[in-house]
Order: C-alpha cells, then structure tokens, then sequence
C-alpha cells in the first residue's frame, strides 16, 4: 500500500461524503508530492458548556488529520454562535448572552485538547473577522450568493410551508459560516452530514472571492445510547466528556452489540475485523476503558473498570478470586488459550466447557469456540460452577 493510498483509507473512514469526488485524494497526492500539508477547517459554535461524544466525531478526524501530519484550524464560532445554526431547527434558536457564550467557548478550548495536539492546532474565532464587518461587508456578502437555493433549503421549506417564522438573520448564517472559508482558505472543511448545505455555501463564496474552493468531507451524526436518534443532551442519550469515569464506562457497556461496532468505526482506529472476532462483552469493555482513560487517564479507567465488574458480578465472585495475568503477544487471545492459561487442563476440555455453554466472560455466555479476548483487558471468568478467575491479558511483545 502507498502512502497515499494508507492517507486515503484512514481518512475516508467513516465518512458519508466526499465533494467534490476524488478531490480528497487529488489533494493528498500534491501534499505529499510538494511537502505541504493540507489545512483542514471544522468549526465549532459554543452553545452549550460541555460536548459530547457525539461532538467528537469530527474532532477524532482532525485528529487522524494531525497524526499524518496535516495542519488543523479549529474555528470557534464565537459570532455565528449569536445567531445560532438554522439546521435541523423548527423554530428560530433564542441568542445567547456574550457571558454564555465567552463562558462555553472557554470550557470547548479545554476539552477539545483531551483529543487534538495542542501544539499543532491553529485556535481561530470568527468574531475576529465577522466582528468588524460594516454594513458595507454586509451586503457585499449578500450580493456574492443567490437567494433561490436559500429558499429550497430543506429546513427553511419545511419551516415556510409549516407558517412556522423563518427570521431574516436565520438566512445569514449560512452566509458567515461560507466566509469563515473565505478568510481562512482552507484546503477542505469538515462537518456533520446535516451540514452539507453549509459546506457548499463556503465552496460557492471561496468561488465568488476568487479563491480556490475547499473540498468537502462529512461525517455522520453519532447516534446517542439508545441506537435510534441522534446523540444529544436533550434526547438524554448521550455520553458527556465531562462525565464521572463510572458512569462513562456503565454507559458504554449498555450500548447494543451494534452501535458499539458504530462507535468503534467513527471513534477509534481498531480494526473491525479483528473486533468482530472478540467476544462483544470484552470488545465492549475495552471500548468503555479507551473512553475513560482518553478523558480522564488510564488509572480513572482500570478504577472505573474494576468498579463495574464487581458490580456486575458481585453476587458470583468470590473474596479470594483467582488473579492470573497473561502473556498476550497477538494482541488477543484465543479464548481456549486463556482458559487453559487460567488453569484448566487442556485445550480440548476448553472448548468442550464452551460447546456445553459453560463459560462465562464478565457475565455472558460464550458458545463460539472461536472467541477471542483483546489484550489490555481484565475479564471475569468462569468455566463451569467451581472455575473462576480474573484473568488479566497483558501485552508482551514477542
């Protein structure tokens, strides 16, 4: 595999879109044969204090862009944030107060660095640029777009046909977010699958100004714990960065076999594949440990971990638990391995106990005899009604 082909696939990951086709790899070809790396925008409006997972789609992407070397501009939408994002709203947004909005863009700044480097972020707001505007710069804006694709815009349509009030400023925003591309001049923008319309207004400025339009990547938007709608404080369905380790961790485990798959793809860089042949309680936990250690480190996760197994467990698990630690050379494990790494006395009687429904790994019942446990875990154990223990695979590079 090429570099530009190894780029090509850990970017494109998960997204929904790429606009225009083939530009994402075109550009990617230049910047490695010219040295230069691309610049990526994604903004970000501070209208609430604290983000969520969901939030953190776009922020692990930038990430990926940082680890291949590309320069990242997070745009904090101090200005449009007055105005409030118009998409998905079937009411015009109340504006927040500039102590709500200095207080949130303060506690974004803190929590988008537990993901971003902050040594090569380039922290920009647009109050710097929209907060000078004259009237002058104002309809001058207005003059470089044409109002017909405003008028057809799913949201406003809906909005209009509905006699639900649409404000004149609600028109505006898309407006300001297009010319936060004109000033910066980005190679390409990211942002939510609800923000594609968006996207294409700052291709269409760029365009206008005389610039060269940036590319388009979109993400999906996270669906919340209950695997239905999208993740948001509202629905109560979401993960918050902020959140207590132990209910961070509990939160990820009671996530469907599925949406875990989900948030692996868009949060993580492990190989599915190789998930997809782990048992899912194990894949779970080790998912709900990267979580915890990212926001809050690695001691609060083993904590938080230790917490929920012997919660889970507590009426099974005997005081002088057996406490093995394995060698994990792979990375995982075969599941028959571990038990008789544990101590049972032969492969053969392993998978037998499997095939018969007795083992158990941190509660749940294991009949593949193909399973795999992932190292970095400890799981609970048990093979029968007298086999138990906590069993701890540790990497070991061999």
């Amino acid at each position: 595999m090429t570099e530009l082909e190894r780029q090509l696939e850990i970017l494109s990951r998960g997204c929904v879109e790429l606009l225009p086709e083939g530009a994402l790899a075109e550009q990617l070809a230049l910047a490695l044969k010219v040295g230069r790396p691309l610049r990526v925008k994604a903004g970000f409006d501070p209208t609430a204090p604290d983000i969520h997972l969901g939030h953190t789609v776009l922020l692990y992407k930038l990430a990926q862009f940082q680890r291949l070397g590309h320069e990242v501009i997070l745009l904090i939408g101090d200005f449009t944030a007055r105005i409030g994002d118009p998409t998905g709203r079937s009411e015009t947004r109340p504006p927040l107060s500039e102590e709500a909005i200095r207080k949130n863009t303060e506690t974004y700044t803190a929590q988008v660095f537990k993901i971003l480097d902050p040594e090569r972020t380039r922290v920009v707001f647009n109050g710097d640029w929209l907060g000078r505007f004259t009237l002058v710069d104002l309809l001058t804006l207005c003059a470089k777009y044409n109002v017909a694709p405003m008028l057809t815009r799913d949201d406003f349509s809906k909005r209009y046909k509905a006699g639900h009030p649409i404000a004149i400023h609600e028109f505006l925003y898309p407006l300001m977010q297009g010319y936060d591309s004109v000033a910066l001049e980005p190679d390409l923008e990211l942002g939510g699958s609800d923000q594609t319309f968006n996207l294409l207004v700052g291709r269409d400025l760029m365009r206008a100004y005389g610039q060269k339009p940036q590319s388009i990547m979109t993400m999906p938007l996270l669906e919340g714990t209950d695997g239905v709608r999208k993740m948001s404080k509202s629905y109560g369905n979401y993960i918050g960065v902020t959140e207590a380790p132990d209910g961070m961790f509990g939160k990820v485990m009671s996530l469907s076999d599925e949406l875990m798959l989900r948030y692996m793809e868009l949060l993580t860089d492990w190989d599915l594949e190789r998930v997809r042949a782990e048992h899912p309680m194990a894949a779970k936990q080790r998912l709900a440990m990267e979580f915890v250690a990212r926001f809050h480190g690695r001691e609060a996760a083993e904590a938080a971990r230790d917490a929920f197994v012997a919660r889970f467990s507590k009426r099974e698990v005997p005081d002088d638990l057996p406490e093995v630690n394995v060698p994990c050379p792979q990375g995982d494990m075969w599941l028959p391995d571990v038990l008789v790494a544990a101590g049972m006395p032969s492969k053969s009687e392993a998978r037998r106990r499997i095939g018969a429904g007795a083992v158990y790994v941190d509660g749940e019942r294991v009949t593949d005899e193909q399973a795999r446990l992932a190292a970095g875990g400890t799981y609970l154990v048990k093979a029968g009604k007298r086999s138990m223990w906590r069993v701890t695979l540790t990497w070991a590079h061999g």
